[in-house]
């Protein structure tokens, strides 16, 4: 039944059911309000109760009326102002820390400021936060459901694309887009479409929305059932008797109404048009004759006016059973799904318009003339073939090729026990090591040595391998040395099948300056990914910078961190030399721990705002991810809530700890080594402790031009007759000394370079020019620990040192997740902690040994020893009598405390003391 409006009356149903199906269209209009639930910044829904209302006036409105916008929208925002501040302080960890420094503070609450309008800025383009991250959904090369492929490709300064390859003899006209037509939008997007191609004898769909399933065999399409019928079903099933004759019928519902308002002689001029009463006179009029005809006859909803004049807005009081159809209601968008055909039929049909494994390029018409590039979101890249032109390859493995995931992510660990690895030296012999040696040799050492983590280096694809990985040319592809995507996969799989988390080593703080296989002038301009000027390059290292203030720049990076996670699976990232990115000076510059250093003009704040917006993200999209920040200057806050003015990682890195080992091994006599430096260096301030990461020596150490500790304390005499058991026993001591202070005394994460547990003998050198691109140094000896001697006594001891952790949780431990430094004298050179009923006592005297050396220690009872670096199954002197390996507290004040131990340290040695019965005293 019609409700009696005038003719100038605009009135429609819109509806949204709960599925998100776009609205339905009704034969009359109520404007509904606040249907669409609230959505938070990363799209997720929270339920709201649904109110109703319904707009009319004599005269066509706008849809925003000026007037009800100025009186609503200033409680709106603040509303929304106060919700997004509330738990929100931008200075938060400074007050926590005690810190007063009003510079800095100013600078927060700018930053803070400024996040705010980035967010808001992002919004205007984006719907939420997910989708600003979620760019690999529909960039690059996109298999789609009608019988195509949609490339989507960035290129503001471009005037026209193609895609070029072996599938289309690389032609530059076939398959593209220009500017000024569909192809390009505002934003210098540019989307070519690639048809698939119909077979021999094979007719085209007869509807251009048929769909394929790409992955069965067999869908529903196949059953038979013509589009017709299924057309014939939908309108059957989904309309009310009676609704579908406006359907069928356009003018129907007009004539209805120009019939009720004027009766059936009504004026056919303007002229012959009377005054017409206003719309409640009428309405009233209306129900009043109608009031005695059935229920059925009536309208669902009684219109009540407001007082409003200008705009009307009406009161809706509903029939609730009617209302509660209405919802149920869904769009007969499903029944498309109906006629949706399987693979078999597809292959019967088309064959690909670009095939699996084909070879491609993106070429651009610029205003400096033609280029071709490897596109900027391809997922597989050879980027230096023999000395040719690097390319793409489009990855679309058959259904049967693709790998199929079999184990779930482990469960996220209290402490961290990361193995670093680069695959492509992994192996044993002389050559680039692929995935499946990683699978099959290292992992299993890994979980051997008691590690929960690997941390992947030079995985994303880099054209120079002696980079190690650091000049990053293509983000989204899996460096095509070791293997394909899928093997991968396979290792991600492997490893999470062996309890292992995986991380990976990104590079966001810079790229490659490569032009045809990297992003440096992509579409001809300097200034498309990366800031132009001497600003875009970096100061020391040849690379490009980006332009972080850039939204298309933050799609592309942010997408990219989404995309590891999301089609590898893997658990965290290791965010690399963030001091490049944060300053402007690239980080070269003199620290002396002033706050004024981290907020002057130097700082780039839009870098800030980009590791804020991927904490943010990651840790809201995947709530178990774990991110590391890798900074050289210490930038306050690292580890912080992004609420409270932090930049939100989970764990820092301390780089100042394998410079200070470094420093002592190479040019500091034994007997000089400073333990108040060390302590200080290991610990730091103590601010975060339990959230730093340590490590004795990582890559750098042994890759950067220098040698692994092992080659410092060894040299080249381990095998060698002319070898002292001396020498030996020294390299021995301080390689494990420095491992378990540096593994037990800090924060709850430990990192170590893949080798270094067992002291590999050699540095890594990647071939290059200076050593005739030679592969000898690129490899690791996994043979010495088939052999006796100090290499497998080096393994045993970190074994057991991991299990230290992995079985007692010493890591966790602890008042604030760190160690109680209770005792550091430099000249005896000792130095003692204490972590939960763990006791660390360190004698790095080269010649002193001490027989009743006392330590305070906070409970009293009985300590035993289970872990001593000297006996002598980890190459030690086994000094230790079986009677020493017991000790009871005595009632002495020592170090502060009320009771202590009388130890016995022999020179050059470690142990580590568990409480194991408690005395009261």
């Amino acid at each position: 039944m019609m409700v009696p409006l005038t003719s100038s009356t605009k009135i429609a149903l819109l509806s949204t059911n709960t599925n998100g199906y776009p609205p339905l269209k009704f034969p009359f209009q109520i404007g509904k309000k606040n249907t669409f639930r609230k959505c938070n910044s990363f799209g997720f829904r929270s339920p709201k109760k649904q109110s109703w209302s319904c707009s009319a006036s004599e005269q066509p409105q706008p849809l925003n009326p000026p007037q009800q916008n100025e009186k609503r929208q200033p409680k709106f925002k603040k509303k929304q102002t106060k919700h997004a501040d509330k738990g929100v302080d931008p200075v938060g960890f400074l007050t926590k820390h005690g810190i007063s420094h009003k510079a800095f503070a100013f600078f927060l609450r700018e930053r803070y400021k400024a996040l705010k309008d980035l967010r808001d800025e992002i919004f205007n383009r984006y719907l939420n936060l997910k989708e600003l991250a979620s760019g690999y959904e529909l960039l690059g090369m996109q298999r789609n459901a009608q019988h195509r492929v949609d490339f989507l490709e960035w290129a503001p300064g471009a005037r026209y694309c193609a895609i070029v390859g072996d599938f289309n003899g690389w032609s530059p006209t076939e398959n593209c887009a220009r500017e000024g037509h569909f192809g390009h939008d505002d934003y210098g997007y540019w989307f070519i479409i690639l048809e698939d191609k119909l077979r021999e004898g094979e007719e085209p769909d007869e509807f251009y929305f048929q769909q394929y399933n790409y992955v069965d065999d067999y869908d529903k399409g196949d059953s038979g059932v013509t589009v017709e019928e299924m057309f014939k079903k939908a309108n059957d099933e989904y309309w009310e008797p009676g609704e579908d004759r406006f359907i069928k019928s356009r003018y129907e519902a007009v004539a209805k109404l120009y019939e009720q308002i004027f009766g059936p002689n009504g004026p056919q001029t303007e002229e012959e048009l009377e005054e017409i009463a206003d719309p409640e006179t009428r309405y009233k009029a209306w129900k009043a004759q109608h009031r005695d005809d059935p229920p059925s006859n009536l309208p669902s909803t009684h219109v009540i006016d407001t007082g409003m004049k200008e705009y009307d807005v009406f009161n809706i009081i509903d029939d609730p059973v009617w209302l509660e159809k209405f919802r149920a209601k869904s769009p007969p968008i499903a029944y498309w799904l109906e006629t949706r055909k399987g693979r078999k039929a597809w292959l019967k049909k088309y064959m690909p318009g670009i095939p699996h494994g084909s070879k491609y390029r993106v070429y651009f018409n610029t205003p400096t003339g033609p280029l071709e590039r490897v596109p900027a979101w391809a997922t597989y890249v050879v980027p230096d073939a023999d000395g040719k032109q690097a390319f793409a390859i489009h990855w679309e493995p058959p259904p049967e090729s693709k790998y199929k995931w079999k184990h779930k992510h482990p469960p996220k660990p209290k402490t961290l026990r990361i193995y670093e690895c680069h695959v492509g030296i992994s192996g044993q012999d002389p050559k680039v090591a692929s995935f499946d040696v990683f699978i099959q040799k290292v992992l299993p050492h890994v979980k051997e040595a008691g590690y929960n983590a690997i941390q992947l280096i030079g995985l994303v694809e880099h054209k120079d391998y002696f980079t190690v990985g650091y000049r990053v040319t293509n983000f989204y592809a899996v460096s095509s040395r070791y293997g394909t995507p899928e093997d991968f996969k396979r290792l991600v799989d492997v490893a999470h099948g062996l309890g292992l988390l995986v991380f990976l080593d990104i590079v966001h703080s810079y790229a490659a300056a490569d032009e045809m296989v990297g992003l440096s002038l992509f579409d001809g301009s300097n200034d498309c990914y990366f800031h132009s000027g001497k600003r875009g390059n970096h100061k020391f290292w040849g690379t490009r910078m980006f332009n972080y203030a850039d939204q298309d720049v933050l799609h592309f990076l942010l997408s990219n961190l989404n995309w590891w996670v999301e089609e590898y699976q893997v658990d965290g990232f290791h965010f690399h030399s963030l001091g490049s990115m944060m300053y402007t000076h690239n980080g070269f510059a003199t620290f002396t721990g002033d706050l004024e250093e981290y907020c002057n003009q130097y700082v780039d704040k839009d870098a800030l705002l980009y590791l804020i917006l991927a904490n943010d993200i990651l840790h809201a999209l995947h709530p178990n991810i774990i991110t590391i920040s890798e900074d050289a200057t210490l930038y306050p806050g690292l580890c912080e809530l992004t609420s409270q003015g932090g930049l939100g990682f989970d764990y820092f890195v301390n780089l100042s700890a394998p410079e200070m080992w470094s420093s002592f091994l190479e040019n500091t006599p034994d007997h000089e080594w400073s333990m108040s430096k060390i302590v200080s260096t290991l610990v730091g301030n103590q601010q975060n402790t339990e959230k730093m990461l340590l490590y004795a020596e990582n890559h750098n150490q042994s890759i950067s031009g220098g040698q692994s500790f092992a080659e410092v304390l060894f040299g080249d005499t381990i095998g060698c007759s002319s070898v002292t058991e001396e020498s030996l026993l020294r390299g021995s001591s301080l390689h494990k000394m420095i491992r378990l202070i540096t593994f037990t005394i800090g924060g709850s994460a430990y990192l170590n370079f893949m080798g270094n547990e067992f002291g590999h003998p050699k540095r890594v050198e990647f071939p290059m020019v200076s050593n005739n691109y030679s592969y000898a140094l690129a490899n690791r000896q996994w043979d010495l620990l088939l052999k006796e001697g100090v290499h497998n006594q080096l393994f045993t001891f970190d074994k057991d040192m991991m299990h230290l952790d992995e079985v007692e949780g010493i890591l966790s431990k602890g008042s604030g997740g760190h160690s109680n430094i209770h005792h550091v004298n430099d000249p005896p050179m000792v130095i003692a902690y204490i972590r939960g009923p763990f006791l660390f006592v360190f004698n790095f005297h080269p010649t002193n040994s001490y027989h009743r050396y006392s330590i305070g220690v906070e409970e009293a009872g009985e300590y035993h020893i289970i872990l001593n670096t000297d006996e002598k199954k980890y190459g030690g002197q086994g000094s230790f009598e079986h009677d020493q390996y017991v000790q009871r507290t005595i009632n002495r004040r020592v170090d502060g405390l009320h009771t202590c131990l009388e130890v016995f340290l022999p020179s050059r040695t470690a142990q580590v003391y568990k409480l194991t019965r408690i005395l009261r005293v």
